[in-house]
């Protein structure tokens, strides 16, 4: 997680224990997460405890407890971070394709904006099997519905439905849902799988928005 996405912490719905009101206490949580981001890169969700966090940002445990007090709350702060990472790229993705429309073969560039999102969120895709965790899934079900309806404006302003319009959120919900899956599988696997897995989704994608467009 980089760190200018750790500056940007949103304290009102960041899921911890009680919200730091100081800037140093602040800064030990930001120190934290960033711990945690690491860990999870390098050793996977599993390595994630309070003190294993601790000892890396170089907090006390004590200090740490009070705002993250265990394994699962700091996975779920973490989770709810990578989300708003992913939602916030969605976001300038969208904006970009308002700025310069597709001129050609907009499920594709569709399809490649938001695998370019994923790539580099090898840490995010660790946490997948983290369900289970409280509120987890709902946390997770809620990030859907915010990226799908991003999906939406995106497949709108790129051109794909020829009557202009916003796909209908099932729609919108079945073509993330299916890309969200596929993704994650490919960035998973090594070339060539990869690529593969890519372009069966690129045409797996094609083949539906297009069936559905008028819908």
């Amino acid at each position: 997680m980089p760190d200018s996405a750790l500056a940007r912490v949103n304290w009102e719905h960041l899921p911890l224990r009680r919200v730091p009101s100081q800037a140093r206490s602040r800064d030990k949580v930001i120190r934290a997460l960033k711990a945690a981001d690491e860990i999870v890169a390098a050793d996977g969700a599993a390595a994630v405890n309070l003190s294993s966090v601790a000892e890396r940002a170089g907090v006390s445990v004590g200090a740490l407890y009070q705002y993250l007090p265990d394994r699962d709350a700091i996975l779920a702060a973490l989770s709810w971070r990578y989300h708003a990472r992913l939602e916030a790229l969605l976001d300038e993705v969208v904006a970009d394709a308002r700025r310069r429309p597709p001129t050609s073969n907009p499920v594709g560039y569709v399809i490649d904006a938001v695998a370019e999102i994923y790539r580099e969120e090898a840490s995010a895709r660790s946490l997948r099997g983290s369900a289970g965790l409280p509120s987890f899934d709902e946390q997770r079900q809620a990030h859907r519905a915010r990226m799908a309806a991003k999906v939406a404006e995106l497949l709108q302003v790129a051109g794909i439905t020829s009557s202009g319009r916003k796909p209908t959120p099932m729609i919108a919900a079945v073509a993330f849902t299916t890309a969200d899956a596929l993704l994650h599988e490919a960035f998973a696997a090594a070339e060539p799988e990869r690529s593969q897995i890519l372009e069966e989704l690129r045409l797996v994608a094609r083949g539906y928005l297009q069936a559905r467009a008028d819908d």
